[in-house]
């Protein structure tokens, strides 16, 4: 083996969010919670290890006015061995990440051009998240690297939330994009080599929905804590301005603190706590509630949920006349957090966590390393926690007499108050320290990066072409042929350029049938010729095979599984032997009886077929390996030559041809397409649609992207 394990090297993936590595702006809105703060954390302690020696959190590049110029910068070092990378994402605007799917593609391109350029590969890539679970997906068929991925949250449970709230379905996808998501994660599942969850109840409860669920690769790693910020009070915090801002509320502000601390979000439950407060005389009387939502300068500019929560805050507290007893401060550094922690723990108080599901808890473990008691949520994390720290209590959060009588517990007797915050200052050092934690998870990767073969590349002896800068990728059936005028005159336009212009044909065709069509046509020999919908690659002048390709998309590929799988659906017949390939099973498909390509890919994912299905045409259906498709064998090529993908101009028609189109690619859609496989792609702002068919429609777009010189996407 090639690994070795005293140097290695991790690539954690986020995406959305504002990721930096000083004060974190979370609460700032739904994308920046406990996701970003964790990342950063896991990236500073696994930089740690002594067998680790690199460590880069790879996120998004971001240009945006209304957020800190920090986020664009493209390198920020976290510590000598620890960088976080921006790269583009298509959009430079900070945007929602239920946005950011059409940009993927272009963060992928943008990642495998970051990656070639690095001495060595990353040993392992950890995705976090749905979106970053897709990137990951395919950087780890492209590399060959082994992926790891941690959900944090899954878009099936949230499905079930938001029409339990009482939402439409069809208001769901507009608003969140869900099938997307669901789809991403499914991949994922399928394709990781191991799952990290914080919590057993996400395993069983979350996972268990998805079809392509393994227990067996799932693993427990609590998150960790930093306890240099988090510690017990030291009797100097009342002197900090953040205890001003929050005593200024309080009428007595000599009794315990009840301590809440979440984002402004309508699942943190924060209204019925206050109830539960209102309702209870003796609560008011024995504590003082302090709330810390997020920050805010004008509740009217804040997004829409978070507007309702505070809203509903101020309204309850008003209800309930509790003036004097309950603090809401708007604005706190995140460096304050700790700060706030400590201040309840001094005041004899406790930290409540009444969220509707909670499943991860982290703050119930940074209130637990600042000597503070806890009550939280039975639902998730929680469980887990007091369960290992036997620091608190739990409780049915939507049932406020329990809310009472759990927090009076606490409360109510000394001793039983020193014992719980002992217990969790004891408890959280043993098992949720980014020490433990960081050691727990490279006990868990050493053994996958052991059983990886590092990919092979096919060694180009020397670069056939010197000048190329630029290739016109091109489909043959919907795009060469059908107009021989024009297909005469690119054809002369390409020959014209030979000197800089790579020429490379994909098409879903086998190799011999493509040469007896071209022959025909009068189409020279391209210098790449990718056929079989990805799955082999030649070489100009002899027509090489790309060997190093094929053992590449080798990996899990097993046809005669997947055609005893086939043979019992409605509506699907193979099509004849002379279109089958080694790596390509084709089926004529009837859309009226046959189930719809997802279905077929998640029979085939619950059979443990990680597999690619493609439908063209409308009546062809091709399953190819998962790591081969026109788009992937397209990169593999540009990789080996060099050539930028900013200068590859690739049209397409057909279904087979959509990820040939995403992602960096400056892309045509000639206009006689196959309109319903590719009208996805009309979301997706660089793709360039042709009113003209067939080679003209190619031609119209080189002139678009004025292809020969300056090579780029006009502005509008």
């Amino acid at each position: 083996m090639h690994h070795n394990l005293d140097d290695i090297h991790i690539l954690l993936i986020s995406i959305h969010g504002l990721i930096r590595g000083t004060e974190l702006e979370l609460g700032r809105d739904a994308d920046t919670g406990g996701q970003t703060k964790y990342v950063v954390e896991l990236s500073r302690a696994l930089a740690e290890l002594s067998e680790v020696s690199t460590v880069y959190l790879l996120t998004r590049q971001i240009k945006d006015p209304t957020v800190s110029s920090d986020y664009t910068e493209p390198v920020e070092k976290l510590s000598d061995k620890c960088s976080i990378i921006r790269l583009p994402c298509g959009e430079s605007e900070y945007i929602p990440k239920e946005q950011l799917w059409d940009t993927l593609d272009t963060f992928i391109d943008n990642t495998i051009q970051w990656l070639s350029k690095l001495e060595k590969l990353p040993d392992i890539i950890h995705s976090h998240y749905a979106d970053a679970g897709l990137v990951g997906t395919r950087l780890a068929h492209h590399f060959g690297i082994p992926l790891v991925f941690t959900g944090h949250s899954l878009g099936r449970s949230k499905r079930k939330r938001l029409l339990a709230s009482g939402l439409k379905k069809k208001d769901i996808e507009a608003n969140y994009n869900i099938n997307r998501r669901i789809e991403a994660e499914e991949e994922t599942l399928g394709v990781a080599d191991m799952v990290i969850t914080s919590t057993l109840q996400e395993i069983n409860e979350q996972y268990g929905d998805y079809d392509f669920y393994q227990p067996e690769v799932m693993k427990v790693v609590p998150p960790g804590t930093d306890l240099n910020s988090f510690f017990p009070p030291e009797h100097c915090e009342y002197n900090e301005t953040i205890y001003d801002q929050i005593v200024r509320f309080f009428n007595d502000p000599d009794k315990p603190i009840i301590l809440a601390l979440s984002r402004p979000d309508p699942r943190k439950n924060i209204i019925t706590l206050i109830e539960a407060y209102g309702e209870s005389e003796l609560l008011q009387e024995k504590a003082n509630l302090v709330i810390i939502a997020g920050n805010r300068d004008d509740i009217l500019d804040m997004d829409e949920g978070a507007q309702g929560v505070l809203n509903d805050i101020l309204l309850t507290i008003d209800r309930y006349d509790l003036y004097g007893k309950v603090a809401y401060p708007k604005h706190h550094q995140a460096s304050d957090v700790t700060l706030i922690y400590r201040i309840a723990a001094l005041s004899h108080g406790v930290f409540i966590n009444p969220a509707l599901t909670e499943p991860f808890g982290l703050t119930i473990i940074e209130a637990a390393a600042s000597g503070l008691p806890v009550v939280a949520t039975e639902d998730g994390g929680p469980q887990d926690i007091i369960g290992n720290c036997q620091n608190g209590l739990l409780i049915d959060p939507l049932d406020k007499v329990d809310i009472q009588h759990k927090i009076l517990a606490v409360l109510q007797s000394k001793e039983q108050w020193q014992q719980y915050s002992h217990n969790g200052i004891v408890g959280v050092r043993e098992h949720y320290s980014w020490q433990a934690h960081a050691n727990r998870y490279l006990q868990l990767i050493q053994p996958i990066i052991e059983e990886t073969e590092p990919p092979a590349r096919m060694c180009l002896s020397r670069r056939p072409m010197l000048y190329h800068d630029r290739a016109i990728v091109t489909d043959l059936d919907q795009n060469l042929l059908g107009d021989k005028k024009s297909l005469k005159e690119l054809i002369q336009i390409i020959q014209a350029h030979r000197k800089s212009v790579s020429f490379v044909i994909a098409t879903g065709r086998r190799l011999d049938s493509a040469l007896s069509v071209m022959k025909k046509n009068g189409i020279p020999q391209p210098d790449v010729l990718i056929t079989s919908v990805g799955t082999e690659i030649y070489y100009a002048p002899n027509l090489t095979k790309d060997i190093a390709w094929a053992e590449h998309i080798d990996y899990l590929w097993k046809p005669l599984l997947i055609r005893k799988i086939m043979n019992d659906l409605p509506g699907i017949s193979l099509q004849a032997k002379s279109e089958q390939s080694k790596y390509k099973l084709s089926y004529y498909i009837d859309p009226q009886l046959a189930p719809d390509t997802n279905e077929i890919n998640h029979l085939l994912l619950r059979h443990d077929q990680s597999v690619q299905v493609i439908q063209s045409f409308g009546q062809y259906l091709d399953i190819i390996p998962m790591r081969a498709s026109k788009g992937m064998a397209l990169r593999w090529v540009n990789e080996q030559w060099d050539i930028p993908l900013e200068k590859t101009l690739t049209a397409g028609g057909s279904g087979t041809d959509e990820d040939l189109l995403r992602g960096n690619t400056l892309a045509v859609v000639v206009a006689n397409r196959h309109l319903e496989e590719l009208s996805d792609l009309t979301e997706v702002e660089r793709i360039y649609f042709a009113n003209a068919s067939f080679s003209k429609g190619i031609m119209e777009a080189l002139d678009y992207y004025d292809f020969f010189n300056t090579c780029e996407v006009p502005d509008e």
